[in-house]
Formats: C-alpha cells, structure tokens, sequence
C-alpha cells in the first residue's frame, strides 16, 4: 500500500473517531449542519477515492494530474504573453 493510501486511510479513521466521540457527547440531533458536513466529507471523501482507485487503478491519478499540470502550464503561458500586449 502507498504511503498516500496509508495517511487517507489513517485520516479517515481519525474522522470516524471523532464523530463516535463527537456523538457520545451530543445528544442525537444537536450536532449542528457544519459539523455534521465535515465528518461526512471526511468520510465519504475517502470512501470514493477507495472507489475510484479500484474502479481506475493507480494511473488514473498520475494521468489527471499530469494532465492538470498541462493545463496550469498553458494557463500560465496565456498570462504571460496578455502582460506582454
């Protein structure tokens, strides 16, 4: 296991930590929407890279990346040559 998948993975049981934690100090149904919309994001954030991982492999990840680094690259060649007009 890459030590990225190791650290998400780490990070997610963190979170369903501190919602269990979370939970046994509030009553059900007091935990306010932005606490609720972060364990769930932490969670399910984790859940679908899980998925998308399985579902595309690996070099899914190096391909989107490679192709967001053309894209800033050409972005940042646009801006530069509009400074110079």
């Amino acid at each position: 296991m890459a030590e990225s998948e190791k650290e998400a993975m780490e990070k997610a049981r963190k979170a369903e930590e501190e919602l269990k934690k979370m939970e046994q100090k509030t009553p059900k149904g007091e935990m306010t929407v932005e606490e609720a919309g972060h364990f769930g994001g932490e969670i399910g954030g984790h859940k679908g890279g899980e998925a998308t991982l399985e579902k595309h492999g690996p070099e899914f990840y190096s391909e989107i990346g490679h192709k967001g680094g053309q894209k800033v690259k050409e972005l940042i060649k646009k801006g530069e040559e509009e400074e110079k007009k």
